[in-house]
């Protein structure tokens, strides 16, 4: 088939559209033009048409992966998942997040980490952290390391009772109210006894 024109693209620097003599327009970029030798006039077989269509893709997906971890770091099964969307084969979505791990972009331990110490400086618990490495997809042999850069537990109730409370916390309601919260923040129930304690409360047994 013929390539009639190839002219750069006004989308961005770096992407060129290959007008085709059966009136389909693709998209390309620099890799393809130079990969292929393509310019204007330019006669491709059959297996040369697929092949560049092929490329043209997965260069977009590429672009794409890049475009979204530039904008916020995310798990390799979140990046598949969001890859995943268009319709694009399998194959050259685990392709493309392999090319990212290979450049750095894609990182699922300093991710995993990156989440925790993030978590747990709002003042979350382990249990809640625990939650969150799951519900990104991070592999559960990660999550011992990353965990290790979670706030002491102690040192997080106690800021947590320090922003609600002023003073030492004594109405059994108000005792009830902060240890739901807590729980709902992913802490133990021994380590709720344990810092409403230290912060001069009269706690009940379980």
């Amino acid at each position: 088939m013929k390539l009639e024109e190839l002219k750069p693209s006004k989308r961005g620097s770096g992407q060129w559209l290959a007008a085709m003599e059966d009136g389909s327009c693709l998209r390309v970029g620099e890799e393809e033009v130079l990969s292929f030798s393509l310019y204007s006039g330019r006669e491709l077989t059959e297996d040369e048409l697929e092949r560049l269509v092929i490329s043209a893709r997965r260069s977009k997906l590429r672009e794409r992966a890049v475009n979204l971890l530039s904008c916020q770091a995310m798990s390799r099964w979140e990046l598949e998942k969001k890859l995943s969307q268009r319709e694009t084969p399998e194959e050259e979505v685990l392709a493309v997040c392999d090319r990212m791990e290979e450049l750095g972009l894609l990182n699922d331990a300093a991710y995993a980490m990156q989440v925790v110490r993030y978590l747990s400086a709002k003042g979350y618990g382990a249990r809640k952290l625990r939650y969150e490495l799951c519900r990104r997809g991070i592999q559960k042999k990660l999550w011992d390391e990353a965990l290790e850069q979670a706030v002491n537990p102690q040192e997080a109730i106690e800021n947590f009772l320090r922003q609600k409370r002023k003073g030492s916390p004594t109405d059994p309601g108000e005792l009830q109210k902060l240890s739901n919260a807590l729980m709902r923040r992913g802490f133990s129930w021994g380590e709720i006894r344990e810092g409403l304690q230290r912060f001069g409360a009269e706690v009940w047994e379980e």
